[in-house]
């Protein structure tokens, strides 16, 4: 077990926060979706009514290590001064003297700081332990909320742990929590979802549920793939060349392992990569000119029905293209299906694209939990240790 943001005493105490603000911009540097800047309030906020300063970091696009200016934190810091209803300082950089004068004006007026975009510096991604150790000189304790950055080893990540006492803040804590139930004890029966576009981007995480996970469902464009290796044509269909051995190597080892692997028995087609375009079903070959967009309808019945039986579900991966209609219906139906389980079932939607599909379809808090990580619960579930959370402090164990 980790420590938690409670195990600390933060009455006077700098608490220098890594949140994740990679938020979308438009053009005009407006946010687009704040989801983000929201999912890091708890924690903020419980710092501030237990009497701490409170200083953020976090990077926002990818500037290279050079100043972008379009690439600022200022719209997260004006953003999250609304939120919270206090003034937040937003400083120029994210260390040095200067920072260190912006940061002497936090008061009760002004308890929020936001530190510039770290990745304004190269140091930041090489993990550079100078620079974490520059950064730690801005705080007193160090809590990790940033879950879809945990994944990386970089200064503020990992080597700031070094110098400061360290903790989880309460989203990192819940994704621990939820994703640890899938990764060292699963109820049975363990159902997952595997869908989105490239073999090579789950190969990992297909090996490793082999061993844990009772029923693998197989959807979106990843199927095409292992259609080509199982001799179904796929016509027009997107899949990945390079993902063909290892689609060959699973589904060898699933037949030696007996594992329940199933794939779509029917799916939705069509010659135009557009909203509405016409369709139709196929449950077998899918002609030339025509491409897969979605699961068919009895591929939904059939899956509804596996995951009935579920306790614990973990989905990662549409179906389809589940921004176009009518190719969202598979996608659709069985996140229905499964928000309606939740409560009986644990659910467990991955972050990314199933995030943003249970976004889409207004069902986010009809799951038990949506990651905020995409990257992050990926490389969580493979069962590969997150830099991030293995850096931070142990609680100590309490003998009887």
């Amino acid at each position: 077990m980790k420590k938690t943001i409670r195990d600390f005493n933060l009455k006077g105490k700098r608490v220098l926060i890594r949140v994740d603000f990679n938020v979308p911009l438009d053009k005009e540097l407006r946010i687009t979706d704040d989801n983000r800047i929201q999912a890091s309030l708890p924690t903020i906020q419980h710092a501030l009514e237990q009497g701490a300063y409170v200083i953020l970091m976090s990077h926002l696009g990818r500037p290279e290590g050079k100043q972008v200016s379009s690439m600022s934190l200022t719209p997260a810091s004006k953003r999250l001064s609304e939120l919270i209803g206090k003034n937040v300082i937003q400083c120029s950089d994210c260390v040095g003297a200067r920072v260190k004068e912006e940061l002497k004006v936090l008061d009760a007026e002004s308890p929020v700081a936001v530190l510039e975009n770290l990745r304004f510096s190269p140091l930041e991604e090489k993990n550079d332990a100078e620079f974490a150790r520059q950064l730690a000189e801005n705080g007193d304790i160090y809590i990790n909320d940033a879950f879809g950055s945990s994944h990386r080893a970089h200064a503020s990540i990992e080597a700031i742990t070094k110098y400061l006492p360290s903790g989880a803040g309460f989203l990192l804590s819940k994704e621990i929590e939820y994703f640890e139930k899938a990764v060292s004890h699963p109820e049975r029966p363990y159902i997952t979802i595997l869908g989105g576009a490239k073999v090579t981007d789950k190969i990992k995480l297909i090996l490793s549920l082999m061993d844990r996970a009772d029923t693998i469902l197989i959807g979106g464009a990843m199927a095409y793939t292992f259609y080509r290796v199982m001799g179904i044509k796929i016509g027009n269909s997107k899949f990945e060349e390079k993902g063909l051995p290892f689609a060959e190597e699973i589904l060898k080892k699933a037949k030696i392992k007996n594992t329940d692997i199933q794939f779509p028995v029917d799916r939705v087609i069509s010659q135009e990569f557009k909203e509405n375009a016409v369709s139709r079903i196929v449950e077998g070959d899918i002609p030339d000119g025509w491409m897969g967009m979605d699961i068919g309808p009895k591929t939904v019945a059939k899956y509804k029905d596996t995951l009935s039986k579920a306790k614990l579900i973990v989905w990662n991966g549409p179906m389809g293209v589940f921004e176009m209609r009518p190719f969202d219906n598979g996608t659709r139906a069985l996140m229905e299906h499964v928000a309606s389980l939740t409560g009986k079932v644990t659910t467990i939607i991955g972050g990314g694209d199933t995030a943003a599909a249970a976004a889409h379809f207004h069902l986010e808090d009809k799951m038990s939990h949506v990651s905020t990580g995409g990257g992050a619960s990926l490389e969580y579930l493979e069962g590969t240790p997150l830099p991030g959370v293995v850096a931070l402090e142990d609680k100590e164990k309490v003998h009887a």
